[in-house]
């Protein structure tokens, strides 16, 4: 097809001119794409990366679900400093979306610190608190079943228990999740997604994404 193109430009239009060889080459550009047409881009993937707060070339957090922040539902917004009881007080941690059920991961690295209960009075609800003490900080991850216990050494991006259903403390609207706190060396919390940032990068499609 493509020589069958280019011996009918050049009977059409002499070589020797400057609009032949143009009619020449446009010829033989149609003939590519229509016999290779050109590929479709890359599919994307959301990519959690986390900060290196060490140095040392190597992510020291870990998105806990490896999705989404929570937006907007009937409780509210799942972002950091969102307003909480008509604004009388902000939010502290960062909501990641999570399906009851799934693992939860560690987002640092450290010591099992502290095993406890999300609210006074709810045995149902907990939460687990890794402390690390080279880099100095500490997470708290809650709405989490645990599977790990007080003293335990857990590894970034290794399951530290399962994710809780919300419906039954939150009918109604509440947005299943788990709520990421992270604490600096000061004992302040920080906006986690100062430390774990969303990137989209060329791969696999299916990779954390939401429901």
């Amino acid at each position: 097809m493509v020589a069958l193109v280019t011996t009918t430009a050049a009977a059409a239009a002499p070589l020797s001119l400057p609009e032949g060889r143009a009619s020449l080459a446009t010829a033989v550009e149609r003939a590519v794409e229509t016999v290779a047409p050109s590929a479709p881009p890359a599919p994307q993937q959301l990519v959690w990366e986390g900060a290196d707060v060490d140095g040392d070339g190597r992510a020291d957090f870990a998105n806990p679900t490896g999705r989404e922040p929570r937006t907007h539902d009937a409780y509210g917004d799942g972002e950091f400093g969102a307003r909480r009881d008509g604004g009388s007080r902000r939010h502290e941690g960062v909501d990641y979306m999570a399906r009851a059920g799934q693992d939860v991961d560690a987002p640092i690295s450290g010591y099992v610190t502290k095993i406890g209960y999300a609210y006074a009075g709810d045995a149902n609800l907990k939460f687990v608190e890794i402390t690390n003490p080279a880099l100095n900080y500490a997470a708290r991850v809650f709405y989490v079943a645990p599977s790990v216990q007080v003293g335990d050494a857990v590894a970034m991006g290794r399951p530290i228990g399962t994710a809780h259903s919300l419906q039954r403390k939150y009918p109604g609207g509440m947005t299943d999740h788990v709520h990421l706190e992270i604490l600096d060396r000061r004992g302040a919390r920080i906006d986690a997604t100062r430390m774990i940032a969303a990137e989209y990068r060329p791969g696999n499609v299916t990779v954390a994404t939401a429901d």
